[in-house]
C-alpha cells in the first residue's frame, strides 16, 4: 500500500468526496501517511522478502559455479595443449598443499605416471590375473 500510495491517495479522496458530499462537506487534500499492519501481515511480508533473498542467493551461487565451471574448461584446454603446464599445476599443487599445517600426507607421483595409468584406463588395457602383470597386446601399424 505504501509503494503505491500515489496511485491509491486519488482513489481513496473520491470514495471520501462522495461519502460527505452529502453533508456539504468537501475534502481538499486527502494522503496516506501511516499504514498498521496486523503481526500476521508483518510475518507474511518477512517470510516472502526472506524467501525472495534466499532466492537470489541461489541465482548467485549457480552463476559463480556456472563460472568456475568455464573457467575449468578454459583451463583443461590450455594444459591439453602444453603438456608442461600439467607438470607446472602439479608441482603448484604440490606446494600450496605443503605450506599448509595440515595432517594430510602427500604421495608425489611423477606426471608421466599419471598419463601412464590415465592412458592405460583409456586403451581399456587389463591385467591378468594369475601374474598381474599387463596383458600383451600387439599393435600392427
Amino acid at each position: 500500500m505504501l509503494a503505491e500510495r500515489d496511485k491509491l491517495n486519488p482513489d481513496i479522496q473520491c470514495i471520501l468526496d462522495k461519502q460527505t458530499e452529502a453533508w456539504g462537506i468537501e475534502v481538499a487534500n486527502m494522503e496516506i501517511k501511516h499504514v498498521n499492519l496486523n503481526e500476521s501481515m508483518i510475518r507474511a511480508i518477512a517470510r516472502q522478502t526472506e524467501a525472495e533473498r534466499t532466492r537470489r542467493a541461489k541465482v548467485i551461487a549457480a552463476d559463480g559455479a556456472f563460472q568456475a565451471a568455464e573457467k575449468l574448461m578454459q583451463a583443461a584446454r590450455v594444459l591439453a595443449q602444453q603438456p608442461q603446464g600439467m607438470t607446472l599445476r602439479y608441482l603448484r599443487s604440490m606446494l600450496d598443499i605443503s605450506s599448509e599445517q595440515s595432517t594430510l600426507v602427500v604421495f608425489p607421483i611423477p606426471v608421466k605416471m599419471l598419463g601412464a595409468l590415465t592412458g592405460g584406463v583409456r586403451a581399456g588395457r587389463k591385467t591378468s590375473a594369475a601374474t598381474d602383470a599387463p596383458a600383451r597386446t600387439d599393435i600392427r601399424a
